[in-house]
């Protein structure tokens, strides 16, 4: 086969079928070289090699006539293998063009994926030339059919009343016995009548997963019969993850997107720009190390053999250089624009926004994305840290973005543990951190509140395990957190006794109330609403199986059913999810202000008490449509202490009365009058009312 190719556009990156041929354009500043490779329909024969024959700045083109979508291709970079320079080129590897939508066959854990000799000498093993060629254990890039990539409109969102819901696209559905066996597991199975049923139920707004751009296995988890099952290992950051694909392909996908917005739920991704899954001087060359390594890769300036590893997986993204933040930037607008994505939750943000200077919240990454109209209309949030030199940036990101608020979780799980002056930290995650966030004109919904994530316990783990139980990873248990300021009460995992069964849906049911009165942004990890264990492990990063998948079998209902009042009742009264922060200031020129701390007795909160275990929150809320409602203020009690309390109920007109909405401690009718000037508060229990007109 011979290719009739022509010089071309350095318009558009990628490759794009106009109607009669196909352009391709890829980036590479250092290369002497770039072939583009075609390929048999089964991607085992390759049937064309030849040069692009043009070059625009760093941007390499070709034209091919009457080369049609469905055609399989790579690349082959020419150029200097200069290791200790920072150069690896070896046309020997057939490489994936980054701006790829779809992949044909998969990754094989071979060394011949390997710029170098794996079979050369251990020491400066990296150093060595490698002349196998790797087509035959990679991929192959599709050149896609325009039709799939329509732009698409869609509705920006907002952040009021926004409840996320963090997801893996096959644990949530692989054991569910309402999703259809031929879809577990799969991006339609997610979309399933179901799954969308059980989030309308929790009032979900939005749900957030974990990493669908295509990802491969790490070969050190091969090697020990394990995978990548979180996917934090992004190859290609324009094609969907094939694994989740059911029987629509491609299409299931965006089928899936759809009936998420039809049912009114947004959809993010949780991205992973921060590094690529080609890892250190010993990792594999499958796309940008071939194609160009100087420039894709943060590299040590004294000795550019090595990566900076900000990380901690091998390699860092230069997304300082012009054309690898370019092709961030495409990435975003192509997921919101042509598949209908509604948001990013960005994996290791601080490594983004870290330039030669260090982290700068005016870099160029903040700077593009914040002046990118299609960007602007679409959910941000940072998790604000790595492990970089000054990598934890809490609260330090621009009013675009919220943030994972690991503060809050700690400060929660502490407080209801009983930890001193935990009850002081506590304080502050209830009124959305201010600390962190009131700054720069951002809003309370700035503080992403999670009691859990993928990364760490569950919910119920979090009442079972004091230590983490990770054997199942095979690195001897050293792996995950430490501190995870959980508490078994009593038992380490399950346990038949019914005082500590009782104590353990209690503290979950504490936690749970705590979150959504919490001003912020709640989430809440899949799986945590109906008691979900994964045996003690805290990092099942490479468990795709039961351990790591949720357990629809053994589902706690009765959480359900409080996980979904919850819901309801911070959906009803806006008091609880207020957008500026309240300092207790006068609320609507009624002399009441936006929020008042008390004692159980009515009194000022003793603040210096290591022991606080009890303390209300008087919450006040107005706007012009409620300024005279009968239910804008809100009187919210915590009591951790094992005793019950009678509590001091603020004073009311005499056409007023509280209503009690929720209480911890109530297995069923919590809503109720109350006609006194005291409450009852049972011992380790959150109780929230509403004040009512009589």
């Amino acid at each position: 086969m011979k290719l009739n190719i022509q010089s071309g556009s350095a318009y558009q990156l990628g490759a794009h079928f106009d109607g009669e041929g196909t352009n391709f354009a890829v980036f590479s500043e250092n290369a002497t070289q770039i072939d583009l490779c075609v390929f048999s329909e089964d991607g085992k024969t390759e049937l064309a090699r030849c040069p692009l024959p043009e070059r625009t700045g760093s941007l390499w083109h070709g034209y091919v006539p009457d080369l049609k979508p469905g055609t399989l291709y790579g690349y082959r970079a020419h150029g200097a293998y200069e290791p200790e320079q920072g150069h690896r080129f070896n046309p020997n590897k057939l490489l994936m063009d980054p701006y790829t939508r779809e992949v044909h066959g998969s990754w094989s854990n071979n060394p011949a994926t390997l710029g170098y000799d794996a079979d050369a000498e251990q020491k400066d093993i990296d150093l060595s030339f490698s002349t196998v060629d790797s087509a035959p254990f990679v991929p192959k890039s599709v050149v896609s059919d325009p039709e799939l990539f329509k732009i698409l409109e869609r509705k920006p969102g907002n952040w009021d009343n926004t409840l996320i819901y963090e997801a893996h696209v096959k644990g949530l559905t692989q054991e569910h016995p309402d999703v259809p066996d031929d879809i577990k597991g799969t991006y339609e199975g997610l979309a399933s009548d179901a799954i969308i049923e059980h989030l309308l139920k929790l009032g979900i707004t939005t749900i957030e997963l974990l990493p669908v751009h295509h990802f491969i296995d790490d070969n050190f988890l091969l090697d020990k019969g394990l995978t990548n099952y979180w996917g934090y290992n992004t190859i290609s950051f324009f094609a969907p993850e094939p694994r989740y694909f059911g029987p629509q392909g491609l299409l299931g996908f965006k089928n899936m997107v759809q009936r998420f917005h039809d049912a009114g739920i947004e959809v993010v991704l949780d991205v992973v720009y921060n590094h690529t899954a080609e890892g250190d001087q010993r990792g594999s060359t499958l796309s940008y190390r071939g194609l160009d390594n100087a420039s894709y890769y943060r590299l040590f300036k004294e000795n550019p053999r090595y990566y900076i590893n900000d990380t901690g997986c091998g390699n860092t993204v230069n997304v300082s250089h012009p054309y690898v933040l370019r092709m961030v930037m495409d990435s975003l607008r192509f997921w919101v624009q042509c598949m209908g994505i509604d948001g990013f939750r960005f994996d290791l943000a601080s490594t983004l926004a870290r330039e030669d200077h260090g982290f700068d919240p005016n870099g160029g990454f903040f700077d593009a994305i914040r002046q990118d109209p299609v960007l602007a209309a679409v959910k941000l949030i940072a998790e604000p840290w790595d492990i970089g030199p000054g990598g934890y940036r809490l609260g330090g990101f621009p009013p675009e973005f919220a943030e994972w608020n690991d503060t809050y979780r700690d400060n929660v799980r502490r407080y209801w543990k009983g930890d001193d002056f935990s009850a002081q930290g506590l304080s502050s995650g209830l009124l959305g951190s201010a600390s962190h966030f009131d700054n720069g004109g951002r809003r309370a919904w700035s503080s992403v509140n999670l009691l859990t994530s993928h990364d760490g316990f569950t919910l119920a783990d979090c009442t079972r395990y004091n230590e983490r139980h990770n054997l199942a990873n095979l690195e001897n248990g050293a792996d995950g957190h430490g501190g995870n300021y959980s508490d078994n009460l009593g038992v380490e995992g399950d346990s038949d006794d019914p005082k500590i069964i009782q104590a353990r849906l209690r503290r979950q049911r504490n936690m749970l109330a705590t979150l959504f009165l919490s001003q912020g942004t709640p989430m809440l990890l899949a799986g945590d609403e109906l008691g979900n264990s994964q045996q003690g492990n805290n990092n099942a990063y490479c468990q795709d199986n039961p351990i790591a998948w949720i357990n629809w079998a053994e589902q706690d209902t009765k959480l359900i059913e409080f996980v979904a009042e919850l819901s309801a009742f911070r959906k009803t009264y806006r008091g609880v999810r207020q957008t500026k922060f309240l300092h207790g200031q006068e609320l609507c020129k009624n002399g009441i202000p936006d929020v008042e701390w008390m004692d159980f007795e009515g009194g000022a909160v003793d603040w210096h008490n290591p022991q606080l275990n009890g303390l209300c929150l008087n919450l006040g809320f107005c706007t012009e449509a409620t300024a005279d409602s009968d239910h804008a203020l809100a009187f919210i009690i915590f009591n951790r202490d094992e005793a019950s309390a009678k509590v001091q109920l603020p004073k009311t007109s005499t056409k007023q009365h509280w209503v009690k909405e929720i209480d911890t401690a109530a297995e069923h009718n919590r809503k109720h009058a109350i006609n006194d000037k005291q409450v009852t508060v049972a011992g380790n229990s959150v109780v929230a009312l509403l004040l009512m007109a009589n």
